[in-house]
């Protein structure tokens, strides 16, 4: 971290250690890393899980993971809804899903700065963003799926879209770095992000109701500065119970620890570390015997609900610890102001901004990150904001 941390820091980071091992010993050998133990795989939240292997410094088993998704691909480039033990079990082509892989990868190459791995893995980044692209309505909004039976459903999700944008960003990066030209892509971004910035009516609204929908469209970088601040304070009393954390759902009373990392990574990325720690603050203690965190809790009654250890919740607290302690290089993948001045208009652009990520440095105008001494049934709502 490049400087002396602080004892509750500290403490921090022997917990984290415990929540990387939760998923390492649900991870398959084959690279799969399901929800949990005995339950299905979906392509997004075992990409999450990678990432959080590769903060934990779990190198190789992270990158068996891709491995894992390069092998399980289709020829159009999109990956099935979910899988158990490897089999499809949902036939769904998700464009969501599918696109994601590019955070992943350039997540662990900037932890890595290992460009061999960039290459090796560069046609399934291709191929998972052109399916998703493909699926781009002209109105600039990502149609979600293509259902089992080969039809297009032409609806678009606000969190799945707000995905996709950021995937967008890392494909460019990745494309820049092993010297491609990909045109196509910054203009389907361009789109991307007028449609969430302008167009809500495209997105369906039923989704509102989940905290995703709230702060995915910042936590992406589709909304910035004074867009992403009006959002945030708008929505702020509808999802964020003060002391708890972050509702899955707003007319739900189901704190989720997934979605309050996520806010505070979202709370990161906008520059306001502040309030992000203090979010974050309200569920480090959260976790069972063994280190790992709980999935969520209801209130006033404080039942853990679901009891399932879920390596993408795991994940996502390491991503969120590691934007506020920067662990690791990558630890400003979504902050607004490292890919800030990355221009629109070339992926030369994106990728020349977007090396800032991989600096422990701050960016000028962003506040200096540093420690302060301060069954059977897993999570539905997480998934169902990103799905139909």
């Amino acid at each position: 971290m490049g400087t002396k941390m602080s004892s509750s820091v500290e403490k921090l980071a022997v917990a984290l250690e415990t929540v990387a091992v939760q998923i390492l010993e649900t991870q398959r050998k084959t690279g799969e890393i399901p929800w949990c133990k005995g339950q299905k795989t979906d392509p997004w939240d075992h990409i999450e899980a990678a990432m959080g292997l590769s903060i934990a410094g779990y190198r190789r088993e992270a990158e068996l993971a891709y491995e894992w998704m390069a092998g399980a691909q289709r020829e159009d480039g999109s990956w099935y809804a979910s899988y158990m033990n490897g089999v499809p079990e949902d036939k769904t082509l998700d464009t969501n899903m599918s696109s994601y892989i590019a955070v992943g990868v350039w997540h662990h190459f900037l932890v890595t700065k290992d460009r061999s791995f960039l290459e090796s893995m560069w046609k399934t980044v291709s191929s998972g963003l052109e399916f998703a692209v493909s699926l781009q309505a002209p109105s600039g909004e990502i149609y979600w799926a293509v259902s089992p039976m080969g039809k297009v459903d032409r609806m678009a999700l606000l969190t799945g879209s707000s995905s996709v944008y950021m995937a967008l960003k890392c494909g460019l990066a990745i494309a820049e770095r092993l010297g491609y030209e990909r045109p196509d892509w910054v203009e389907a971004m361009k789109k991307l992000r007028l449609a969430i910035r302008t167009k809500p009516h495209l997105f369906n609204m039923a989704k509102s109701r989940y905290s995703m929908d709230w702060f995915y469209p910042m936590l992406s970088g589709a909304l910035t500065g004074e867009e992403a601040q009006v959002r945030l304070d708008r929505y702020w009393k509808k999802f964020v119970v003060k002391g708890l954390g972050v509702r899955c759902v707003s007319d739900h009373p189901w704190i989720t620890m997934a979605e309050t990392s996520e806010l505070s990574l979202a709370l990161t990325a906008m520059g306001n570390r502040e309030l992000a720690e203090i979010v974050f603050g309200w569920i480090r203690d959260r976790t069972f015997e063994d280190g790992s965190y709980w999935c969520g809790f209801t209130f006033p009654d404080m039942v853990i609900w679901p009891e399932d250890k879920l390596t993408w919740t795991n994940a996502a607290v390491l991503m969120a610890a590691d934007a506020l302690y920067h662990m690791t290089p990558a630890s400003r993948l979504f902050s607004h102001q490292a890919w800030n001045g990355a221009g629109l208009s070339s992926s030369a652009g994106i990728s020349r901004d977007a090396g800032r990520i991989g600096s422990s440095e701050p960016v000028e105008g962003e506040q200096e990150c540093l420690p302060l001494t301060t069954k059977g049934t897993s999570n539905p709502g997480r998934v169902q904001a990103r799905s139909k």
